[in-house]
């Protein structure tokens, strides 16, 4: 039995019928991604930092001497795209790689003083950056948002 249509099927920005589309959790998500990696990079972008650089360092910061694969895995990103991730962050002086003190064969992550201090200011501007996209929302109806998405990932 398919989803009853919603009541506008037609595209925000042209006569396109959208058909089943707005009743799919999927595009929505796609739709929402979207519109907050757009305003993340009118706003905390301007620092020079992409979403997965921030998540990041935020996980070095909150993890010191974290492990490049705890990091990957965490953040479920594939191995080679931490790596590049890394390499931006430590060319840019945020980011140190040490071998790790349990094992060798791995990286363990910290933030420099550098990126300490640059972090401080991104938190600041991606608290900014939520606040402005969530003002159409209540603090009730944002938690919300935030339950009903972890438990969509698992993160529940």
């Amino acid at each position: 039995m398919a989803a009853p249509k919603t009541a506008e099927t037609k595209s925000p920005r042209s006569d396109v019928d959208m058909g089943l589309l707005p009743d799919l959790m999927g595009f929505n998500l796609r739709c929402a991604q979207l519109t907050l990696f757009q305003h993340f990079g009118k706003t905390v972008g301007r620092e020079g930092i992409s979403p997965p650089q921030f998540g990041t360092l935020l996980l070095i910061e909150a993890n010191p001497d974290i492990s490049q694969s705890a990091v990957a895995e965490a953040l479920r990103f594939d191995r080679s795209t931490l790596v590049q991730i890394i390499d931006r962050l430590e060319e840019r002086g945020l980011v140190v790689r040490n071998v790790s003190p349990t094992d060798r064969r791995s990286h363990a992550l910290r933030l420099t003083d550098k990126g300490t201090a640059a972090l401080a200011t991104l938190k600041n501007l991606a608290l900014a950056h939520e606040a402005d996209v969530a003002a159409g929302l209540s603090d009730a109806e944002r938690a919300d948002l935030i339950a009903l998405l972890a438990k969509l990932h698992g993160g529940a």
